[in-house]
């Protein structure tokens, strides 16, 4: 990990894209929204009302932030209507690999992932997880294969500026366990988790380190990184150099993390990038594309399907 010692003279001046990114789309709810939309085609207040179990005030507000961030937009039903759709719009489609690289995560790394729903390649028919490539040379990638460079303020801002909200799943009978994020928003759901599990994936180590890049009190940090720990995301540090690493656990999230900062500069393409991921056998900036383990081929909403799981039993 390389870092910027550049400091702007307005934290508020400019929006942070990644900051940004982490409020909007590290929340369950939201996720769970977005994915009712891919697999079911979900579009109508009443039916994530249903699907959710969230209390309707809390659903409108989720509702109303996608809208306002142009991921959703609404529809009228029917002419002089007030009832609308909320349709996925491009900036949402393009969460469609977030939400794949999150199933595949709980599918292979949580007890329901039995239940997640299973990424089918229509090209060659091959069922299952898809890798991470460079979109610029083609090359599969992993956490070992990239470097990150960072400016000196962007993880205080991920943490300072957004808005905090509860982590805590909707309640509710009818709530599908596929779309719960539960194991995910260890990493996600509290903002200071995001910014250490992003901090380790780009090579932080030492708990200075992290208070460093954080501007966190080490009470904070202390509890954050104990969670992380408990979660099986870090490895509880060890021998006289103190480090946490990531678990095979934690770095299988690397997917994850490379499509939310991927989604950021999309969804903001003005705003100046605090990260930027580097593939370092070509030199380029980490383009991320998904690849089948199966053909080799790629992986998009067009030629692939998020297929449902049956209810449990």
């Amino acid at each position: 990990m390389t870092r910027s010692n550049t400091v702007p003279s307005d934290r508020s001046a400019t929006v942070n894209p990644v900051a940004a990114t982490l409020d909007l789309l590290g929340d369950r709810l939201t996720l769970a929204l977005l994915g009712h939309a891919f697999v079911s085609g979900t579009t109508r207040f009443n039916q994530w009302l249903e699907l959710t179990g969230a209390p309707s005030s809390v659903l409108t507000d989720r509702l109303q932030s996608l809208a306002a961030a142009g991921v959703l937009e609404r529809s009228p039903q029917s002419a002089g209507s007030d009832r609308h759709d909320y349709l996925l719009t491009e900036l949402g489609t393009a969460t469609w690999p977030i939400l794949v690289c999150i199933w595949s995560w709980q599918r292979e790394w949580t007890p329901e992932g039995a239940w997640q729903p299973d990424l089918v390649h229509d090209v060659c028919g091959h069922r299952g997880p898809a890798v991470i490539r460079c979109g610029s040379c083609g090359t599969v990638v992993t956490t070992h294969d990239t470097d990150i460079e960072m400016d000196a303020e962007a993880i205080w801002t991920v943490t300072s500026g957004a808005r905090r909200r509860s982590t805590r799943g909707p309640g509710g009978k009818n709530v599908s366990a596929d779309m719960q994020f539960n194991a995910v928003m260890e990493a996600l759901g509290d903002r200071w988790s995001g910014a250490i599990t992003g901090l380790a994936l780009a090579g932080a180590r030492r708990f200075g380190e992290f208070r460093s890049a954080l501007d966190i009190s080490p009470t904070t940090l202390t509890d954050r990184l104990a969670r992380l720990c408990a979660a099986q995301i870090l490895g509880h540090p060890s021998g006289a150099d103190r480090q946490y690493r990531l678990t095979h656990r934690g770095r299988a999230l690397f997917g994850v993390f490379v499509f939310l900062i991927r989604w950021s500069t999309q969804a903001f393409p003005e705003a100046p990038g605090p990260l930027r991921i580097l593939h370092r056998e070509c030199g380029a900036i980490l383009h991320p594309e998904l690849q089948c383990r199966g053909c080799d081929g790629p992986v998009d909403r067009h030629t692939a399907r998020i297929e449902p799981m049956l209810p449990h039993p």
